[in-house]
């Protein structure tokens, strides 16, 4: 069954479109920006959490201990 070339046409301009959009939505998807940001909004999130927060406060004052142990010794 031969297709009316206007329906062709029209049905390729449908499928140009989608892919475009297709495309439009995979480039903001893959935005390295967009990672970057997601990551530094995890990393908040998790040092808010006070179990977190304050582990590495203790790691942070042997750590700090430790050198000034090293240093007067």
């Amino acid at each position: 069954m031969a297709r009316d070339p206007d329906t062709i046409q029209r049905e390729i301009e449908q499928a140009r479109d989608a892919l475009a959009v297709t495309l439009d939505e995979l480039g903001t998807r893959a935005n390295p920006q967009r990672f970057v940001e997601s990551g530094k909004e995890s990393v908040r999130a998790k040092l808010d959490e006070p179990k977190i927060r304050y582990s590495l406060i203790a790691v942070a004052v042997l750590v700090g201990f430790a050198l000034l142990r090293k240093l007067f010794r």
